[in-house]
């Protein structure tokens, strides 16, 4: 059996607003099982100039010196493990420790700051770990094909050892959250989150994704615009990212947290996560509240009507200035495979009631500060966009006609899911 990482501290790095250059923040260190932070002395003295320091978030990890208390029973501050990967990325890591020496390994031997620590510097939002305080070195490998990136993500899921090549190519992928094959790159000057196809699909979920994604943009929504791409003759859906600003000078980061993060709540209490409570958020702490309640509201309403019923609190985030939260562009709107017709949504939406209808929506109207004759407006604004422009938003993806059909009034425009 490997032997038990030590990795017992890594120090956190963070592109400050505007800045193409990180700093060290402070560092993080395991304590009996849990990992607390404390900013160090030269961050917390940034306090004049261009760039003063700001809380990686608050409430949770406020600019003051000494180790910080976790809040809510929580293992490691929720803004640093947004940053960390979530279980696609994890599986990557685990190839790359243990993938020559069989596949019976106890992965609970890689601890929270080994995965922080073992993958890739080019993470969502603005954070990085490192080792030493004084020196960054980014872990970025260089940029690779989607034909080798491809490879890579099935050798992973077959449980096969990457060779050092493809292990190198898919190192892009080991700072993402999700479940599914990803990798990060790089294309005439813009950064994308490529998404490959799985060996368990049953259709064709790359291009349900583009088609949902599409059609919410066509929706008035604001979500992260797509494309597709072909790799070794399969699909490759191409996001692009909106926490990297591209600048003379480089590429700047913004600042992220999840849902889970501005609830308080752990992975272990994700289940009570509510639309409730993050509209009751965005109310008090973000910018342009009732615009943003009114967006949030029409993402509602577009998941049910598409079949998305993978909403959870990860799947929600805001950029953070160090003051104000400002909800992201969407993402990660796919239609998910359903037997019957009742499903219910990641997120409760109103008390405690979750279930995947229209109806449910109404009933919430009131959080988003929503009359019923807006919340209907909105809800028929989205169906008729979905209903006018299907064909069409399928044509651009060439999705075949038995992927039509299995999509159409399963995942989207379900009986279930449209009843008022």
């Amino acid at each position: 059996m490997p032997s038990k990482p030590q990795n017992r501290e890594a120090f956190v790095w963070i592109w400050l607003p505007g800045e193409t250059q990180p700093v060290v923040a402070g560092k993080l260190e395991t304590d009996n099982g849990s990992c607390r932070f404390n900013y160090g002395k030269s961050y917390l003295d940034r306090t004049d100039g261009k760039n003063p320091a700001i809380p990686i978030y608050e409430p949770e990890l406020p600019l003051r010196a000494g180790v910080l208390p976790l809040l809510n029973n929580l293992e490691i501050p929720n803004c640093i493990r947004d940053a960390a990967p979530d279980a696609w990325g994890r599986r990557v890591i685990i190839n790359r420790q243990f993938g020559r020496k069989g596949r019976d390994v106890d992965t609970g031997s890689l601890d929270e700051l080994t995965y922080l620590l073992k993958s890739g510097s080019d993470r969502i939002g603005a954070l990085d770990f490192q080792r030493s305080p004084t020196e960054f070195v980014a872990r970025n490998p260089t940029n690779a094909s989607l034909e080798e990136l491809l490879e890579s993500a099935e050798r992973v899921e077959q449980g096969v050892p990457l060779s050092a090549e493809l292990d190198q190519a898919l190192f892009h992928g080991t700072s993402i959250g999700g479940a599914r094959p990803k990798a990060m790159i790089e294309d005439r000057g813009t950064k994308y989150i490529a998404k490959f196809s799985s060996g368990s699909d049953i259709y064709n979920v790359v291009k349900a994704e583009y088609v949902a994604m599409r059609l919410a943009t066509i929706a008035g929504l604001k979500a992260a615009p797509v494309k597709l791409a072909k790799a070794a003759g399969k699909d490759v859906l191409l996001i692009e990212r909106f926490d990297r600003i591209a600048l003379d000078s480089g590429w700047a980061r913004k600042s992220m947290v999840s849902a889970l993060t501005m609830l308080g709540l752990s992975e272990m209490t994700a289940r009570y996560a509510s639309y409730e409570d993050l509209a009751e958020s965005i109310r008090h702490r973000f910018t342009q509240p009732r615009e943003t309640l009114a967006e949030l509201y029409g993402r509602l309403v577009f998941n049910i009507l598409c079949g998305n019923n993978d909403d959870h609190a990860r799947n929600h985030a805001a950029f953070w200035d160090g003051k104000e939260l400002t909800l992201t562009p969407a993402y990660d709107i796919c239609p998910q495979g359903r037997t019957g017709n009742e499903a219910t949504q990641a997120m409760l939406i109103t008390g405690d009631n979750r279930f995947s209808q229209l109806k449910t929506c109404l009933a919430a109207a009131h959080h988003f500060l929503l009359s019923r004759q807006a919340a209907l407006d909105t809800i028929d604004r989205i169906e008729t966009a979905i209903r006018d422009n299907w064909e069409r938003v399928c044509g651009e993806a060439e999705l075949s006609q038995v992927d039509k059909n299995y999509l159409w009034g399963h995942q989207f425009l379900n009986p279930f899911s449209v009843e008022r």
